[in-house]
């Protein structure tokens, strides 16, 4: 291999000196410097013909550099190349595999992981590594590329064909070769952008091929893409990082919780990691606490950087190797608020058709600066893209005015069409309603759509501050965020609608507003907070003289009333609320006043009445086609009867309600009408049915984590248990249900919960210390609720407490 041969005929010997021979065609031969160690002579006679073999030729097969201290977290990966590499594999596949990811992700160390526990398992005998420097200014062309590989394999530069098809050729025969000698070798191809780069070097045989790119690129075999890290395992590279520069480094371990800061904040992206690993080494005496807050407090992409290695100078790479029309599109998507983005609010960012943006959209995932969302026709942005990306679209803002504003009107077409879309779906689920806008074909679609936009649609509320934006979609989200359970959201998008209704001085927006603040703040049971807010709703109708707004706040007030046992109260603001409605001759709205004032009078025992309001409410509802109101009025009627003692129409009235709220799908009101007739069925001694009544309704309060409603399940569970004599599982849920709802706050069912729990342990037999206690601490509950008869009854514990009364009410809210 290298060898050169010199044939020269021996002739006579020139003049003086005689250290050169003429040959024919006048060219001149110096043999002075030449080696003859190794030489052979052929031929015979006065032919003869000198064969020199020059000394063997460095190979470089084994330029894997040695694993970086810090590497951990890509088991799977790891395991997914070395599947690809092993020899014994038996599906005829070439060992070819390409792994994408975005800049920093740490594709190269991990090929160099796969490439050392490839070469301990014996199954390589040499290893040639290639940088195709694809984001460079000059990246590597493939004939260079095959030029250095040539090289490495100990091919002479003299020998190395020019660039095209025989270098190609030469390659492929100088591994053909080795495979021949029995050595089997490893190519792998770091930083490629371009497929074209890596295919003259896709080796023969049984040779093995890892490429690494920041873009996939099909066709070179198995793909896969290289994923942040997780954050357990973002924290080790931190902590395997400095301990690597200083052995008795214990930050990490001494500080966990900024540990786990340092490790989100950094995007768990290994280089972002190694940086700042970088920079907390050369500052030893800084806290993890310190380093977190200064990667958060300020912009993260400059936090990141140590003057030689720079996180925003590796996105830099790949943004300025896209073309014009993929690197204006990165820049919009900035301008989306939330987490994902469908391709059709891109094509109106855009101004485009959605087949051209799906077709941008998919470079730049190919591109791995956005990923595919986990439904099909969505996209997602890194935080740290974003943050970069934003920081692109800001920098193109202040080059022009022209820019500024066509980003201005970009970002209005966006948030116009989310607030127009979720105004269109709150149509679908407001019960009752005649006029229901064409865009979506029904309730099903429409949450749909909002399940799919909820987290954009409230970051767009926040973005959008005191603006029309803001108090639309605060009026247009209530319904369908009460309806998941999504209350902390409800809280929050009724508080900025109005603040923005404040700001613009919209007294009347302003009133519902408040209104609808309230309702929100019943959900959380904050009842003091939600009065407060009804009341304020209630003063700014009056001012205005709107008796019809008015009716909903007094409405709204009387549920809040009833969650704070004022119920005398609750009623008068009940009959206030229907007194105005049938002023105004609503009698939808009506209904629901009739409901909710039936559920008041249920509670101060005059049920004759309650019966009536309830009936009446399902009159209108009915009146109205109002399925959804009249469910929750026969749920509501169903409670009443199991006070009366209609048990078998009580359970009827509540299997009416389970059947429409299974239909519905809503799961949250299943689970009150599981739970009450599960009371139902306990009453007329249908003891296993009502324990799996209550059982059904826990797993779903659990579902919503809805603790309150959670607590009652176990309590009402509890008692059913207690009947079938199942006492140590009865005694469970009783004390699950008095820590959870004391944690609550709500006295009242704590009290009932002490005294079903102190009835169960009497039935155990349980010491009678502990009976006492459990007695006493009901009687203690019920006293801080101001429920002075029923603390009475606990402290004399002769009857026990009052019956349970863990009924799931549906009172309807006004919006």
């Amino acid at each position: 291999m290298g060898a050169k041969n010199n044939a020269k005929r021996k002739g006579k010997k020139g003049g003086k000196g005689g250290g050169k021979a003429r040959v024919a065609g006048g060219v001149s031969n110096d043999f002075r410097r030449a080696d003859f160690q190794h030489s052979q002579v052929q031929g015979s006679g006065t032919m003869q013909m000198f064969v020199q073999q020059y000394a063997p030729v460095p190979t470089a097969t084994d330029s894997l550099p040695r694993l970086r201290a810090d590497f951990t977290g890509r088991d799977d990966d790891v395991d997914f190349l070395l599947g690809v590499l092993d020899p014994e594999r038996t599906d005829g596949l070439p060992a070819h595999a390409v792994l994408s990811g975005w800049g920093g992700v740490g594709k190269t160390t991990l090929v160099h992981a796969a490439g050392h526990a490839a070469f301990e398992r014996g199954w390589f005998t040499g290893v040639l590594l290639v940088n195709l420097r694809g984001y460079d200014p000059h990246p590597s062309q493939a004939e260079d590329a095959l030029e250095a590989l040539l090289r490495s394999l100990g091919v002479r530069p003299e020998h190395v064909p020019a660039p095209g098809a025989g270098r190609e050729a030469l390659y492929r025969s100088q591994l053909a070769a080795r495979e021949r000698a029995g050595e089997r070798l490893l190519v792998i191809a770091d930083n490629a952008s371009r497929a074209d780069q890596v295919r003259p070097l896709l080796p023969p045989g049984h040779h093995g091929l890892l490429t690494t790119s920041r873009r996939s690129l099909p066709g070179l075999g198995r793909m896969r893409t290289v994923h942040l890290l997780q954050p357990e395992d973002a924290v080790a590279l931190l902590r395997a990082a400095l301990r690597h520069n200083d052995p008795d480094d214990r930050r990490v371990d001494e500080e966990p919780e900024a540990a786990q800061q340092v490790a989100v904040a950094c995007g768990c992206l290994p280089l972002a990691l190694q940086i700042t690993a970088g920079l907390l080494a050369g500052d030893p005496d800084q806290p993890l606490a310190e380093r977190a807050e200064r990667l958060t407090s300020a912009g993260r992409l400059e936090g990141i950087d140590d003057g030689e290695q720079s996180l925003r100078a590796t996105f830099d790479q790949s943004f300025e190797s896209l073309p014009l029309q993929q690197a204006e599109l990165f820049r919009l998507l900035s301008l989306n608020p939330g987490p994902d983005i469908s391709t059709a609010a891109v094509a109106l960012l855009a101004e485009q058709s959605e087949a051209a943006t799906e077709k941008l959209l998919g470079h730049l995932a190919a591109a791995h600066l956005i990923e595919r969302g986990p439904a099909r026709g969505r996209w997602q942005m890194h935080d740290l893209l974003r943050e970069y990306a934003h920081a692109q679209a800001t920098a193109q803002c202040e080059r022009s005015r022209p820019s500024r504003r066509r980003y201005d009107q970009a970002r209005a077409r966006l948030t116009g069409h989310y607030a127009r879309t979720a105004k269109a779906a709150d149509t679908h689920l407001e019960a009752g309603r005649a006029a229901i806008a064409p865009l979506f074909a029904g309730r099903e679609q429409a949450l749909a759509w909002l399940d799919a936009e909820r987290e954009n649609l409230i970051a767009i509320a926040h973005s959008e501050g005191t603006t029309e934006t803001a108090i639309s979609l605060g009026f247009s989200l209530g319904r369908y965020l009460e309806s998941r359970r999504r209350l902390q959201d409800l809280v929050t998008i009724r508080s900025l609608a109005l603040d923005a209704c404040m700001a613009q001085g919209d007294i009347l927006n302003e009133a519902g507003a408040w209104n609808n603040l309230g309702g929100a703040l019943q959900e959380v049971r904050r009842f003091d907070e939600a009065i407060e807010a009804h009341q304020k709703a209630l003063t700014l109708y009056q001012q205005h003289a709107d008796t019809h707004g008015e009716a909903g706040a007094w409405n709204n007030l009387g549920i809040a009333l009833q969650k704070v046992r004022l119920f005398d109260e609750a009623i008068e603001a009940h009959q206030k609320a229907l007194a105005y409605y049938q002023q105004h001759a609503d009698t939808h709205s009506e209904a629901d006043a009739w409901d909710n004032l039936g559920i008041a009078l249920r509670e101060v025992r005059l049920f004759d009445e309650a019966i009536e309001a309830h009936q009446k409410a399902l009159a209108y509802y009915q009146q109205h086609a109002d399925t959804h109101g009249e469910v929750g009025a026969w749920n509501n009627l169903g409670t009443v009867l199991q006070k009366m003692r209609l048990f078998d129409e009580a359970i009827e009235a509540h299997q009416k309600a389970l059947a429409y709220y299974q239909q519905q799908a809503d799961t949250h009101r299943e689970a009150g009408a599981w739970g009450n007739l599960g009371l139902a069925l306990c009453e007329v001694r249908l003891f296993d049915e009502a324990i799996e009544a209550h059982q059904k309704a826990l797993a779903f309060h659990q579902q919503h984590t809805d603790t309150h409603r959670e607590a009652t399940a176990w309590n009402n569970l509890g008692v059913a248990l207690r009947e079938v004599r199942r006492l140590d599982e009865a005694i469970d849920a009783g004390e699950r249900a008095t820590a959870m709802l004391a944690e609550e706050g709500d006295w009242f069912r704590t009290g009932e919960a002490w005294g079903e729990l102190a009835t169960t342990l009497e039935a155990a037999g349980a010491d009678p210390v502990r009976v006492k206690e459990a007695w006493e601490r009901s009687a203690a509950a019920y006293t801080r609720a101001g429920a002075t008869e029923e603390a009475e009854s606990s402290r004399g514990h002769l009857d026990g407490p009052p019956p349970q009364q863990s009924a799931e009410e549906e009172p309807t809210a006004s919006s």
